[in-house]
């Protein structure tokens, strides 16, 4: 292909070899790379999908009107190396005919698994642990010196019980569950595989002892864990969130956390992203936060890149990608 044929392709991070090893050797593209792995400017995204005909992006770059007018007329996809989309302006997106394709099920288990550790860090506490034994704190043996709670016996409650969802209920049932809640916009047949039992939300807040949010971003669940929420917690409740910060109100968990209404807090995810390091929740003992890494294992963000090429490929010569977004 000459290099008058080779369509523009812009990529907005540095990601993982495996991808641009398939993007480089497919010969149809004509690679420009914002290569740092610092987020694009928004006047270098502008300036970079100027004529694109794909375009390679990430959570963090909000894809609106003004990124598809810069683009023009010839972009044919969009590709994301996420599973979530709200950053990209969906219903403009359809009206030009652009495709788009995303990650999903390759993150399903790392996120997983990061979601239990999470659990168990926050709720034994661990990361106050090891500041007690860095500063000197650790003296002799309390009986109830950083003491906290444990999952034998207890009942989980899950907000989502989607493809996550579920793999991290079948992760912490091992672990003595005794029962398992979930809620949603309804019934699903697959939780029977972990003996879950449809609630309705209330229910899930006032029975669980520990909450787990796996659910979308949508405009139903934006807001959904708020001072209402918390209030119906038990106060020995733990509450867990890798889903999308924006689920919670943020200003209601410190004050729910701070105020003793429940016992403790981990999150993978927050509203903004990074969360400034002087804000509130950062002054708590008893909130463990983490820079959204729910999907950070080599393995995984590997094979994303891959995914997130493939899909690219498959956008520009029109067949069929691994995993489109229908929109």
């Amino acid at each position: 292909m000459s290099a008058q044929q080779l369509m523009k392709v812009f990529v907005t991070r540095r990601i993982p070899q495996e991808g641009m090893k398939i993007l480089r050797q497919a010969g149809m593209c004509n690679l420009s790379v914002w290569d740092s792995d610092e987020p694009v400017p928004r006047a270098e995204l502008l300036k970079g999908v100027t004529g694109a005909h794909g375009l390679v992006c990430l959570l963090s770059d909000k894809i609106d009107t003004e990124v598809l007018d810069a683009a023009g007329p010839n972009l044919k996809v969009i590709s994301t190396m996420s599973v979530g989309f709200d950053h990209l302006a969906i219903d403009e997106i359809k009206k030009r005919g652009i495709r788009v394709g995303y990650t999903p099920d390759v993150l399903t288990d790392a996120t997983a698994e990061l979601t239990v550790a999470l659990l168990l860090a926050t709720a034994r506490r661990l990361p106050e642990g090891v500041l007690e034994v860095k500063n000197g704190g650790w003296s002799t043996w309390k009986p109830l010196w950083l003491c906290g709670y444990g999952l034998s016996g207890s009942t989980v409650g899950v907000i989502g019980l989607g493809r996550i969802g579920l793999a991290i209920a079948k992760r912490l049932m091992p672990f003595g569950v005794k029962r398992l809640l979930y809620t949603g916009r309804g019934a699903k047949p697959e939780a029977k595989e972990v003996d879950g039992q449809f609630v309705p939300l209330d229910t899930l807040a006032s029975e669980s002892d520990f909450i787990v949010v796996s659910c979308s971003f949508t405009p139903d669940t934006q807001g959904l864990c708020n001072k209402a929420f918390f209030s119906k917690m038990k106060k020995s409740a733990v509450f867990i969130n890798t889903s999308r910060g924006a689920v919670v109100n943020q200003e209601d968990l410190y004050e729910a956390l701070s105020g003793g209404t429940i016992a403790a807090a981990g999150l993978d995810v927050t509203t903004p992203e990074p969360l400034p390091t002087d804000h509130p929740l950062l002054t708590l003992s008893n909130c463990v936060v983490l820079p959204h890494i729910g999907s950070a294992t080599y393995a995984t963000r590997g094979i994303m890149a891959e995914l997130t090429a493939n899909n690219l490929l498959s956008g520009l010569t029109g067949d069929a990608m691994p995993t489109e977004l229908k929109i």
